[in-house]
């Protein structure tokens, strides 16, 4: 039965029945549900001083703006624009590149450090450095494929898994992009706090330079490209913290398990590069990922969650439209 509804003239007019319709909206999410009823249900928020209005009552002044609002935007996950991450992401890396070769090359400084890192590995009895050097370099066609390694896939890997998260992930693409920029940008206090020269700059010869034994090209710290770049900038290595940010973004967000283990072999390897073509001590790893994992802190401060447990996808943010209520 319908109800009776009054009029503005006083009469009263029958009502259809508040009967549930049987057209349901087969395009609804249901966290789209779940988020409505959690507004419902939530207490009055006092949108001028952030604090819930006392006994739920309506905030005094219902229209001010939010002062926090910009903060929860900010840190909320939003759908990447293509034009501004590839702006962002060249601009940063060329102010990277700026500061860390404008770093003084502390020559004397790098050198004395080197050797502590090398007397402190033979200590702790990880000192095999130099024969992974000697023996790679003594397989021609393995180590100049370790130098082109070295050289390329450290910028091709890591764009490509940018890519990949922006088309396939774009929930959590910002929050897996503010890690590798957190740690990039601590390494560079690293460069500049504890300048060092890599092995193969070491006094006494005990190390090949392999780019230059076997004349390959690649390095931008060996041949005609060692006078724009610093050499002394190898603690932290971010061929392993780059590295191993892709491979645990692979191995956290891929399906197939072909793509998990090639995601794990990645920083593996690279490990394993970086040693042969003596750029690196066994150290400059652990500092590399010493700054990886306050990449990884800064993000969950940030986003309050890892990247990888992020939703996938992000919804349109505009605000919806509401329908105007049938006249009779």
């Amino acid at each position: 039965m319908g109800e009776s509804v009054k009029t503005q003239d006083g009469r009263t007019a029958k009502g259809r029945s508040a009967t549930p319709s049987p057209i349901t909206d087969e395009a609804a999410d249901p966290a789209d549900a779940l988020e409505e009823t959690r507004d419902a249900t939530a207490p009055a928020i006092d949108m001028t001083h952030g604090a819930i209005a006392p006994n739920g009552s309506t905030p005094a002044f219902p229209d001010s703006p939010d002062r926090h609002s910009w903060l929860r935007r900010a840190r909320s996950p939003r759908r990447p624009r293509l034009w501004f991450e590839i702006l962002l992401i060249g601009l940063s890396y060329w102010i990277y590149s700026l500061i860390r070769n404008a770093v003084p090359e502390q020559r004397t400084k790098a050198l004395s450090n080197a050797d502590w890192i090398w007397s402190a590995e033979h200590h702790l009895g990880i000192a095999v450095e130099q024969s992974i050097n000697h023996a790679a370099d003594s397989v021609t066609w393995l180590i100049v494929g370790m130098n082109y390694y070295y050289a390329t896939l450290h910028f091709i890997i890591t764009i490509g898994v940018l890519i990949w998260l922006f088309r396939r992930h774009p929930g959590r693409y910002a929050a897996a992009r503010l890690v590798l920029f957190a740690t990039t940008a601590v390494a560079l206090l690293g460069y500049y706090l504890f300048p060092l020269a890599p092995p193969r700059l070491m006094r006494g010869g005990h190390f090949i330079d392999t780019v230059e034994h076997h004349e390959t090209w690649g390095s931008f710290a060996s041949g005609n490209l060692k006078n724009v770049s610093n050499q002394y900038a190898a603690m932290p290595s971010m061929h392993i913290g780059w590295s191993l940010w892709c491979g645990l973004t692979i191995f956290a967000l891929a399906k197939a398990p072909w793509a998990k283990i090639l995601g794990l072999l990645y920083p593996t390897v690279t490990l394993v590069v970086i040693v042969a073509t003596a750029n690196h001590f066994w150290l400059d790893a652990v500092g590399g990922m010493i700054c990886l994992a306050f990449g990884f802190a800064v993000s969950y401060v940030w986003y309050g969650s890892l990247p990888y447990s992020l939703p996938r996808t992000v919804k349109n943010t505009r605000p919806r439209r509401r329908r105007r209520p049938l006249t009779a």
